[in-house]
């Protein structure tokens, strides 16, 4: 039969993104002739898989293209290196063209929620790789994706709020429904982030790999608990980070070790071989049903959240965004106390507003 081709660019050739089919294999390892899973990768490690305004566009495509594909059993979104999944949005871009232009990011935003509708409409099951962080909106489109599978190296989390943001990409719609709404006000609010260990443990991610590897073995991540322990408030304590002398150990053990990706790879093909020994149609419907858990939210919330978000470029986003990609190396957030007084005195939010709580503009800061 000759296919008709559905792909709203056909043939086009990414440049920010990777995108590859690789073979898909069965139970035994072994490659099914005929049968891919379209490999989607961010492609920024330089700057921790962060995506541009071009990526985003890509991705969208890359989606479409894999959606398409009758010969893809499974879509693995990851990215290249092992430093990170993704970080969310490039602040360099955010900090140097958008903030300050409202009406340019709701134009950005679009593109970012069309993204994540992607992920969500896309008719194979979607397998986020985690390499690496999962943080900020890294972790909104990860959590767009069916399943995930992450090195054990790999942290979660939120930023939004420590650089005038807040998680309304898909982090307020998805995350209560993985981990509850009292973790997630934890996340959303406080910032902290969460080893793949802990993730793994309160049903955040499918399955974690190790990645570390020593004298030709590989190792469970030193640096965090893996036996459930109880503290002194009776609360359950699990791949919590070590402290003191365990973890300059641990850290000493890391320095000797080296990255290597290929159980995770190992890990990420036996899931979807799995997959691969079901009805397709079965499994498609499988995956509409549960994502309209996500959709309700996302659906209903993302107009109004990507209008918010592009207001907050004229104030908060314009000082937080500015100062990380300005500030000292170890001094990238605003004064938020000197903000919060300012505001309680009824100080005008204006350039001097600005000038008075961002680390760029300190003296001794100055270049």
């Amino acid at each position: 039969m000759n296919f008709k081709n559905h792909n709203i660019i056909e043939g086009y050739a990414y440049t920010d993104i990777a995108y590859e089919l690789r073979p898909c294999v069965d139970h035994a390892g072994n490659a099914v002739a005929g049968l891919y899973n379209a490999w989607i990768m961010l492609n920024n490690p330089g700057q921790y898989n962060s995506y541009t305004t071009k990526a985003v566009k890509e991705v969208i495509l890359a989606f479409g293209e894999a959606s398409n594909d009758r010969s893809v059993v499974a879509v693995v979104f990851t990215a290249v290196g092992d430093k990170a999944f993704c970080t969310g949005g490039n602040t360099k871009e955010y900090a140097e063209y958008y903030s300050g232009q409202p009406q340019e990011y709701s134009q950005y935003m679009r593109l970012f929620n069309d993204m994540v509708s992607a992920i969500l409409k896309c008719e194979k099951p979607v397998i986020c790789r985690v390499n690496g962080m999962r943080i900020a909106g890294g972790q909104e489109i990860g959590m767009a994706c069916d399943m995930t599978v992450a090195s054990d190296l790999a942290k979660f989390g939120q930023a939004g709020p420590k650089h005038g943001s807040a998680a309304i990409g898909g982090s307020t719609d998805f995350l209560h429904l993985y981990v509850g709404i009292e973790r997630a006000m934890q996340s959303l609010t406080l910032c902290d982030q969460w080893t793949a260990h802990y993730a793994k443990f309160i049903g955040l991610i499918t399955d974690i790999a190790p990645v570390l590897k020593k004298d030709g073995k590989f190792l469970v991540n030193p640096l965090v608990t893996t036996d459930k322990m109880v503290d002194n408030m009776g609360n359950i304590v699990y791949g919590q980070v070590k402290t003191g002398e365990e973890l300059a150990l641990a850290k000493a053990l890391m320095s000797q070790a080296e990255i290597d990706l290929s159980e995770l790879d190992k890990t990420v093909n036996r899931l979807i071989a799995k997959l691969l020994y079901a009805f397709p149609n079965c499994i498609s419907k499988s995956l509409t049903e549960v994502r309209k858990k996500k959709l309700e939210h996302w659906d209903r919330n993302k107009e109004s959240s990507r209008e918010w978000l592009a207001l907050n470029m004229m104030t908060e986003a314009k000082a937080g965004f500015r100062a990380f990609n300005e500030g000292p190396k170890n001094g990238r957030e605003i004064d938020f106390i000197k903000l919060r007084q300012l505001l309680a005195q009824g100080h005008e939010w204006n350039d001097d507003l600005h000038r008075a709580i961002s680390p760029q503009y300190k003296p001794e800061n100055k270049q």
